[in-house]
């Protein structure tokens, strides 16, 4: 199979003009999927996924801001402050947690995904309501 490099160019254009994280077409047996991060899938058509590497070092800069440590939503979806409706919440503020610690779930595509703690800290604050539509990238909570 050969693959049209302008097109996949042309998927990463569009990821980065509409401020997407996924983009995907489909013609006759061939499905290209061009994402800026790498997601898993199964499928009975070939994948060509193409991923754009996000400059740690910026990255870094950004999540430890004068606010305190910024913890981010890896996907888009569905925040959500418990494990169910009615269940105690995995985070308060001034609760103390530690890296790795579940602080929230984000529902993507009914998947349940638990978003950890990237640093130990102190919730200073929770920056979303159970519930809430979150972006790729978005503030979640703040550490100090």
């Amino acid at each position: 199979m050969k693959i049209d490099k302008k097109i996949i160019k042309e998927l990463n254009d569009y990821l980065e003009e509409f401020n997407l994280t996924e983009i995907e077409i489909t013609e006759k047996d061939r499905k290209i999927k061009v994402s800026k991060k790498s997601i898993s899938s199964i499928s009975q058509t070939p994948v060509v996924s193409l991923s754009s590497q996000i400059d740690k070092s910026s990255s870094e800069n950004n999540q430890n801001s004068k606010k305190g440590i910024e913890v981010t939503s890896p996907i888009i979806g569905t925040a959500y402050h418990a494990p169910e409706p009615g269940a105690k919440r995995f985070i308060e503020v001034g609760k103390k947690i530690k890296k790795g610690d579940t602080i929230m779930i984000v529902e993507a595509m009914k998947t349940m995904n638990h978003v950890p703690s990237s640093s130990d800290g102190v919730v200073k604050e929770i920056c979303v309501n159970d519930g809430q539509p979150v972006e790729f990238g978005q503030t979640l909570i703040i550490l100090q």
